[in-house]
């Protein structure tokens, strides 16, 4: 009897994880410790995310959604259970994840974090002139805004002729912007107006008729018994393209956007947005467009410098705010940054700071590699603030491949043995002492450490690069070598990117392989766009005699209800669309009929449901195997042919881009830290990727933080000394073992320490 209270506060203490089996998971039952960091490991795709994000983390704010009302519902993502058994103990769940910020070109640093919301009040309490209320400060409210270029800082014109053909008619099809061709519904409300003859010449149009046609605003029409708004075509293009961010158009409307429009600094405000009245308000004798622009280390120590009582707890407040931005190591970005040019490593920890000064407790805290994009000085900050948040007495659960951070864990659940089918297990739980002992992949590679080349590769010739001034960078010239492996380093917001991305790219033979999203529509898949579908299906028409475009989901091949979906997605109108497995096809996406067809004993779907290795023993030669062989030396063995591009990490598609680029010799291959997302054992497997790309008499230049990458350069090109204004110079040219042996820069010193462990 006295036992059983002591048992019941044991299980209370666990998240207790029973038969879970999204994705890969192969009925996973795991106990986690709460109010404990735990750190998630194990290879790519060994269902880490599948575990923590996919189960725990979706099902506690199921859990949560649930509580609100069927009508605030109504206007919340519709979240389906994960496909677990039972899962207990679960506490409210806030992700911190890579997934970049909204892209609205209104949302900056300075919004995302409420630090521009703070400063404005400070302004409209002590700022001189006196504009008392805050909203006066906002570029979005009508009050505060630019009124030429109504908050956004930039200005656009649309060159009118790429808009239509002067010599045809409507009827002809005089419009060429994208989506607005004859029979589209824009064209049906011009031509049914009764405002324009649709059979004249756009050449022949009155002065009148031009107005009508491009400026008129928005008008009531009846066409019939039904009445429509008329609008001119550059009102309706401003309102329905030019609102949207280019990264979330269409490709099309983004081509058209590209050659259409032309972007300016508003010149009006000059680019801070505001009206003139808030930018003549000063406190302490700067504009709050100038304390936007500072670099967030600077405008911290300024805050500071308002003495004014009716504004202290304030100030003490976004002081706090600015040391949390600088203490994730993001200093050197400004408050007017715009949160759509975040990179994934740099969005995530802005979400942190908004949590450090949480009053909340018993949270758990999810987050997916926080240390990506990070230098290992970066790295010691971000891992004492994880521990904070413990501290605190919350549950924080860590994905990570790092081995810095995995040290520091209360507790580890390694995954695996393998990735993809392969994966899906437990493989160890416990502390990291045991982890090194378990014998797991993930233990015997923890303290396993790159050696520095005894011998390094000697340039077959140099890129120059001259003056360089983008960014931070202070007129920076260097000579690249050629030939050979070159890493470039620094702290996050040194330089590096703004070196190599704004002075290589554009130049003959250079391919940059970058983590930026692949155009594509969710249909696309590693088969389709590597190109390995077309082998594909050329084997399945030649063993059956039939035409190859019936293996193709978006074509002849497709299931007609689905359209080769594999899910048909219905509008709920006010609430969330589902999508829903086809029925006809259950989510195979093609005809019945062409699911006849064999290659070996497999039907098209069943082969488009593999992974890349188990395709690899299937396709034994040819173009096929040449790919798939491309595919499992970059590390995306475990990927499916299938899977929909959109479901991709940064880092996985930056090497799915590698894999289709490696065909090319005497290219100068840029890649942006390849090492994301890779388990400590993949890191030595693209060591000896990086390798024969040069020994095929090409040149690898990488931006990377990972020290076993370092170790193992050719040439290294380390920038700082610091980030921001006290960056943009070269500390640092030379070999890996003279940087160690005679440098004192930030990267010689860790370097040098991840050496001697």
């Amino acid at each position: 009897m006295t036992s059983e209270p002591v048992l019941q506060a044991d299980i209370h203490d666990t998240i207790q994880v029973r038969g879970a089996r999204e994705n890969n998971l192969d009925d996973v039952s795991v106990d986690i410790p709460k109010r404990r960091l735990t750190v998630f490991t194990g290879l790519s795709g060994s269902g880490k995310s599948s575990l923590v994000f996919g189960t725990i983390a979706a099902e506690s704010q199921r859990l949560i959604n649930e509580t609100y009302s069927a009508f605030v519902q109504g206007f919340m993502p519709s979240l389906g259970r994960p496909d677990v058994d039972a899962l207990r103990n679960l506490s409210a769940a806030i992700i911190v994840d890579q997934e970049r910020m909204g892209a609205n070109s209104r949302s900056t640093v300075g919004t995302a974090t409420d630090a521009h919301a703070m400063l404005r009040i400070v302004f409209s309490r002590v700022g001189s002139p006196r504009l008392e209320p805050s909203s006066v400060f906002s570029f979005n409210s009508s009050e505060g805004m630019c009124p030429e270029c109504e908050g956004l800082g930039r200005t656009n014109r649309i060159d009118q002729e790429e808009l239509f053909d002067r010599s045809l008619s409507l009827n002809e099809g005089a419009i060429t912007v994208p989506g607005y061709t004859v029979d589209s519904w824009y064209w049906q409300v011009l031509v049914n107006s009764g405002l324009l003859d649709p059979d004249k010449r756009l050449a022949d149009y009155t002065d009148e008729e031009w107005h009508t046609f491009l400026h008129l605003p928005v008008t009531k029409v009846k066409v019939g018994k039904n009445s429509f708004s008329y609008e001119g075509l550059i009102p309706k293009l401003k309102r329905t393209y030019l609102t949207k961010e280019r990264e979330k158009m269409q490709p099309a409307i983004r081509a058209f956007v590209d050659r259409a429009v032309r972007f300016s600094v508003c010149p009006e405000c000059e680019g801070t947005r505001l009206n003139e009245a808030a930018r003549g308000v000063k406190v302490a004798g700067r504009t709050i467009t100038e304390c936007a622009s500072m670099q967030i280390d600077d405008l911290a120590a300024f805050v500071r410098t308002i003495d004014d009582p009716g504004v202290k707890p304030l100030v003490d407040n976004l002081g706090d705010t600015l040391d949390s931005l600088v203490e994730v190591g993001l200093g050197y970005l400004s408050l007017d940054r715009e949160s759509g040019t975040l990179s994934g490593g740099e969005a995530q920890r802005v979400k942190m700071v908004r949590h450090l000064g949480s009053s909340l407790s018993d949270i758990t805290y999810v987050f997916d590699e926080p240390t990506v994009g990070l230098h290992p000085h970066d790295i010691e900050r971000m891992n004492r603030l994880l521990l904070g948040l413990r501290d605190k007495g919350n549950t924080v659960l860590v994905v990570e491949h790092k081995p810095e951070t995995i040290a520091i864990a209360d507790h580890v659940v390694d995954l695996g043995p393998g990735a993809g089918p392969s994966g899906g297990t437990v493989t160890y739980t416990g502390d990291v002492a045991g982890l090194r002992a378990s014998g797991t992949l993930t233990g015997r590679h923890l303290d396993h450490r790159a050696h520095l080349k005894e011998t390094v590769r000697t340039p077959a010739g140099h890129m120059a690069v001259r003056g360089a001034n983008g960014h931070n960078l202070k007129d920076v010239s260097v000579d690249i070598p050629l030939g050979v492996l070159t890493v470039v380093t620094g702290v996050a917001g040194s330089g590096k990117s703004s070196l190599i991305h704004g002075s290589l790219p554009g130049r003959e033979g250079v391919v940059v392989i970058d983590q930026s999203a692949i155009r594509g529509s969710r249909r696309s898949n590693p088969a389709t766009y590597t190109g390995l579908l077309d082998p594909i299906r050329t084997a399945f028409a030649r063993a059956n005699k039939v035409k190859p475009s019936l293996f193709s989901a978006n074509s002849e091949g497709a299931c007609p209800e689905c359209k080769g979906a594999g899910v048909v997605y219905t509008d709920l109108a006010m609430m969330a669309g589902v999508a829903s497995t086809c029925e006809k096809c259950e989510g195979r996406r093609f005809k019945a009929e062409v699911l006849r067809y064999r290659l070996r004993g497999k039907d098209i779907s069943e082969v488009l449901s593999m992974s890349v290795e188990t395709a690899r023993e299937f396709f034994t030669g040819g173009n096929a195997r040449t790919i798939l062989d491309r595919l499992h030396d970059v590390g995306l063995g475990y990927l499916g042919l299938g899977q929909p591009l959109t479901t991709l990490s940064g880092g996985e598609r930056q090497r799915l881009k590698l894999a289709i680029s490696m065909a090319e010799r005497g290219a100068v291959y840029v890649l942006d830290e390849p090492t994301t997302g890779l388990h400590l054992a993949d890191v030595d497997r693209l060591l000896a990727l990086l390798d024969r790309l040069v020994e095929d008499g090409n040149t690898v230049v990488v931006i990377e933080h990972h020290q076993a990458v370092m170790a193992h350069a050719d040439h290294i090109i380390d920038l700082g000394p610091g980030a921001g204004h006290d960056g943009g110079r070269i500390v640092f040219e030379g070999s890996p073992t003279e940087l160690v042996s005679g440098a004192d820069t930030l990267t010689a010193r860790h370097l040098r320490s991840y050496l001697e462990r």
